[in-house]
């Protein structure tokens, strides 16, 4: 089991937990922690909703100040009993009664109760049972009973007349309050029919009821209705308050709106003469952490300083966070030192998130430093500060020291959790072993998880990453079949997976789609955009996109630059590429570990060796540790000029060093020993990495048959096949133009003609290369009229063949006939 576990994907440690709630009652903990999942806790009172006469002013509903953290026993605490100085002796007996039924309570019972109530009270005033009936609910409530609350709430509206129970004899508002539990139970269908039905007989309805359903959407992750709820409750003319702005601008850091929305609402809110909190400014730091905006964070600080707020341990962990996803190392641990002077203690959740900072830079040893600080401090690691780690050594390349991580944790009595297992499923995803990550995947079921939106886009991802289109699709329907309605990420996420699968259409028609349902691209969706155009050499259109993001404020980053490189490279523009690396080199544009890893990356592409060894050095001279990428691109540029001991130099570095070999290692290995003609070795690598737990794919396998092929080695060739397929792996296309290009060089043209139909009968369509390597074999020997009717055949052979293929296959046998070659046929 503890072999399965690494990392590849999980989302940042650090909760801020500043959310405003709704003034009546702290909320207790919600049943499900899983996203954008509906999830009722327990079945369903229906709520009767009848018109509702004219609302009268009103204060909100008077409750405890401190609400107890966690659910109460099913009797009362007779230490706290906060409701006896409104309610009756015959409510209090009627209260207890009420908390030793069931949860969810039968009409007879609850009917007893209240009757028997009901008729004592109404032999005085009616105002005396309404009071009596609010404080019911209100206890109810408190005493973890909701259900039983609204079933009170329910009766009392069929039983008390003119729906009085809507209002106390002091004008207090109930309406507000019922939401707020309805969204606490999931009930959302039925929160807003209770608005609506209010809005029906009424227009006097305030700001608590509106920012009452703002809130509930907003805690069960409805974040765009939400949005749509302040959008109505603005065009009915009711004012917002301040405690609506806050949960508002918490529904716009949740959505990642751009920093220019944002701020347009807090200028918005400030123009209405309602000045930022303590809320307000936490949220606010909160909101530059995707768009890494550290100047605009230390702003609000400073502003949030000078209107009389003292930074609190929220203020610092968010501004902490902000400075760690800026890549601002120095400045987070400084802000770890004010804290301290100011008498504010880091805790677990200061640590993660600078854990989590240089984990995700590479800079693992000092995230190791810092556990180690945490815990001579006496604060334990927990979850999420292992999954963090295991995630660094697992991107790093380092799967022995994310394995050693993991055996800490859970021998320290740590359980994986949700995050765990999406890291998990990344791992095995990436390493393309996807038995083992399907695995992993039933798992988390098996432990009592649900797969949440970041499991399904790890899952787009992984499958993305390796060009299986069709495995994408798949996985995309079977998340909304889940329920799961696609947001920002999981639209970013499918534009990388169509772009690496080289569906570069699909990838722009993703991207139309999501700005069509009405959500506006980020930072991260721009930077998705430009990789994806980076991949299609489309480094013009790269440079629009830049200039766009400009217009929008978007603040370019080491992701945008990265992409620029590769879009240069991709696209042969040396100059742009040579003066943007002078940038990074200079400070000019800031040199980044991604940024500079990229360029070792780009350069090995071009098999620029001097350049590949600038961008190198300059990596370990800005004391970045290189990482499996690097080394892998360093590796590569010498393994294609066979530089052999360079190439065991850094493969001895890499053991040394805790580095885990890729499969593109083993993979630019093999291919540097088939350029030198080395067969056997080739296979020997091969079985090396069936051993170290890695399947080899298409590349590993072709290249070991081309290798066998060039030395004429047929049967060597088929052998190796033989494997790949009982491996799982179909040959593609490369593998049969291999067998193909041989057999018609060693003028076995039927069996070439032969294989190629059985190509076509395994769905593997032939190219021009296919029929090209049989037309060149026909014209090295000088069979020009043999080359004539196979050319005539190829529609026959494969009825699929495109007209520009036909027609390239033509020019080229013209070139043939013309050229110098004497054919004897000719």
């Amino acid at each position: 089991m503890a072999e399965k576990f690494s990392t590849i994907f999980i989302p940042a440690p650090v909760a801020i937990h500043h959310s405003a709630a709704f003034p009546l009652r702290t909320p207790s903990p919600s049943s499900s922690n899983i996203p954008f999942h509906n999830h009722n806790p327990t079945p369903s009172t229906p709520l009767s909703f009848s018109p509702l006469p004219a609302l009268l002013n009103r204060t909100p509903i008077s409750l405890p100040s401190s609400p107890p953290s966690k659910p109460k026993s099913e009797t009362p605490d007779p230490s706290q009993k906060p409701w006896i100085e409104h309610l009756s002796l015959r409510a209090q007996f009627a209260l207890g009664s009420l908390l030793t039924i069931s949860t969810n309570p039968d009409t007879s019972s609850l009917n007893e109760t209240l009757s028997f109530l009901s008729s004592y009270s109404n032999q005085g005033s009616s105002d005396a049972l309404i009071s009596d009936l609010l404080g019911l609910i209100q206890a109810l409530d408190h005493h973890n009973k909701p259900l039983t609350a609204l079933s009170v709430f329910n009766w009392a509206r069929k039983n008390t007349p003119g729906d009085a129970l809507l209002f106390s004899n002091g004008g207090q508002p109930l309406v507000p309050f019922i939401i707020s539990i309805l969204g606490r139970l999931g009930r959302l269908s039925d929160a807003s029919s209770l608005l609506s039905s209010v809005l029906e007989h009424t227009d006097a309805v305030d700001a608590y009821t509106y920012t009452s359903l703002i809130s509930a959407y907003s805690k069960n992750r409805k974040y765009r209705q939400a949005l749509s709820v302040f959008q109505k409750m603005l065009r009915d003319g009711c004012k917002p308050t301040l405690l609506t702005y806050n949960v508002v601008l918490n529904v716009y850091r949740k959505l990642l709106l751009p920093w220019n929305e944002v701020m347009a609402l807090v200028h918005t809110m400030k123009k209405d003469g309602i000045f930022p909190d303590h809320c307000t400014y936490n949220t606010l730091i909160s909101c530059c952490t995707r768009g890494s905006l550290h100047e605009e964070a230390s702003e609000i600080v400073k502003e949030m300083k000078s209107r009389g707020f003292t930074p609190d341990m929220v203020t610092w962990n968010a501004l902490l966070d902000v400075y760690g996803k800026s890549h601002k190392h120095e400045e987070a641990l400084g802000v770890l030192v004010k804290m301290e002077v100011s008498g504010v203690s880091p805790t677990l959740i200061t640590y993660n998130s600078l854990i989590s900072s240089y984990a995700k830079d590479g800079m693992l040893g000092e995230a190791i430093e810092l556990k180690t600080k945490m815990q001579l401090k006496g604060i334990r690691p927990d979850v999420v500060t292992y999954t963090t780690l295991i995630s660094g050594f697992h991107r790093a390349g380092k799967d022995r020291l994310a394995h050693e991580m993991f055996e800490e944790m859970i021998s320290n009595g740590c359980k994986p959790n949700l995050c765990t297992y999406n890291t998990l499923v990344g791992m095995h995803g990436s390493k393309g072993r996807f038995d083992e990550m399907m695995t992993v995947f039933g798992q988390l079921k098996a432990d009592g998880f649900e797969p949440n939106v970041v499991t399904w886009n790890t899952l787009l991802s992984v499958f993305g990453q390796k060009g299986l289109v069709s495995e994408v699709l798949g996985v995309f329907k079977e998340m909304k079949r889940a329920g799961f309605v696609p947001e920002r990420d999981t639209y970013n996420t499918l534009i990388a997976a169509y772009s690496r699968c080289g569906c570069f259409n699909q990838a722009m028609e993703i991207y139309q789609r999501m700005v069509d349902s009405g959500i506006s691209p980020d930072l991260s969706t721009y930077n998705t955009v430009l990789a994806a155009l980076a991949r299609g050499a489309h480094w013009d259109q790269a440079e629009r996109i830049v200039s766009e993001m400009k217009e929008r404020n978007f603040k370019s980053n080491e992701l945008t630059y990265c992409s620029l490189l590769h879009a240069y490279a991709n696209g042969k523009e040396m100059e742009r590429l040579r003066a943007l690396s002078e940038a990074i080199y200079s400070g000019q544009v800031e040199p980044h570990k991604m940024l500079v890893r990229n360029l070792v990356v780009v350069y090995s592409k071009r098999d620029m060796l001097r350049e590949t060894k600038r961008a190198f050095s300059e990596l370990k001279r800005r004391g970045f540790s290189p990482d499996i990428t690097a080394l892998n691109a360093m590796i590569s540029v010498y393994g294609r000029r066979c530089m052999v001991s360079k190439v065991d130099e850094l493969m001895a570095f890499m053991e040394e060093e805790g580095y885990t070999p890729s499969l593109r290692t083993y993979n630019i290995i093999i291919h540097m020993y088939r350029l030198m003609g080395r067969c056997e070795t080739c296979e020997k690598i091969l079985s090396e990495i069936r051993s170290n737990g890695i399947r080899p794919d298409q590349c590993s396998y072709n290249t070991v048959i081309f290798a066998y092929l060039s030395q004429e080695r047929l049967e060597d060739a088929s052998r190796v096949l033989s494997d790949m397929q009982a491996s799982g792996l179909k040959p593609n296309v490369v593998t049969y133009n291999t067998f193909v290009s041989c057999y018609a060089a060693k003028s076995m043209f039927v069996e070439a003609i032969d294989l190629v139909r059985y190509m076509v009968k395994q769905g593997c369509k032939p190219n021009e290369k296919t029929f090209g390597s049989i037309l060149a074999a026909y014209g090295r020997e000088g069979r020009v009229s043999d080359a004539r009717l196979f050319l005539a055949s190829v529609t026959e052979i494969y009825p699929g063949i495109s007209k520009s293929v036909r027609h390239g296959l033509v020019e080229n046998l013209d070139k043939m006939s013309r050229s110098n070659i004497v054919f004897g046929n000719a």
